[in-house]
């Protein structure tokens, strides 16, 4: 299924709809050869590892995801930390995986305003879908986060930049608690500056 022309209400519905989980099977028959993009099973195997513990809690948010949003053509994994009273901050750091054109480390940092207090550290894996090109994951996505998808302490939010869509799946230690809005800036080199 291909994102096409989202608006703005359309992000919004679609990172707060969701608050109570159905359960229908996905497939997770195995992709063509030669194909660019991720099934649901190979994003879970890949998160499996990395996320340990919360992995039946991933597998539920990654099936949301990709009810959503179809399969995804690239993944990032990597951790964040964030904090906020009113006015926040995000920084993380990871690596971008690809079929068709390998691995690309990738840093991210942002402001958000809201209603919104408290600081977390977070394990991160965003799925990347619409990706045209690597050179085109560096800039700006913009979205809500808050409490849009919550399933056994791992949250899914939604990001979007023209055709473009991130879904930043999370977990991790901290307390933070509130609604905001702001974007992730993707760059190639780690930056203190947000902006």
């Amino acid at each position: 299924m291909r994102v096409s022309n989202l608006t703005r209400r359309t992000v919004l519905r679609g990172a707060f709809s969701g608050l109570v989980l159905a359960h229908p099977a996905l497939s997770y028959a195995a992709q063509p050869a030669g194909s660019s993009t991720y099934s649901a099973q190979e994003i879970v195997d890949a998160g499996h590892g990395f996320f340990g513990s919360t992995t039946g809690g991933l597998a539920k948010v990654v099936e949301r995801a990709f009810e959503s949003y179809g399969l995804p053509n690239g993944y990032i994994l990597g951790q964040e930390g964030s904090g906020a009273f009113v006015a926040g901050l995000t920084y993380g750091e990871g690596e971008m995986n690809t079929k068709n054109a390998g691995s690309h480390a990738v840093f991210w940092q942002g402001p958000s305003l809201g209603l919104d207090w408290g600081g977390q550290g977070s394990r991160t894996m965003m799925l990347v879908y619409n990706l045209p090109d690597v050179n085109a994951l560096y800039t700006r996505f913009a979205g809500v986060s808050g409490a849009a998808y919550v399933v056994a302490g791992v949250g899914m939010t939604v990001l979007t930049e023209q055709n473009m869509v991130i879904v930043p799946i999370r977990t991790g230690i901290g307390a933070r608690l509130g609604i905001n809005a702001g974007y992730l800036k993707l760059t190639r080199n780690p930056t203190w500056n947000p902006f």
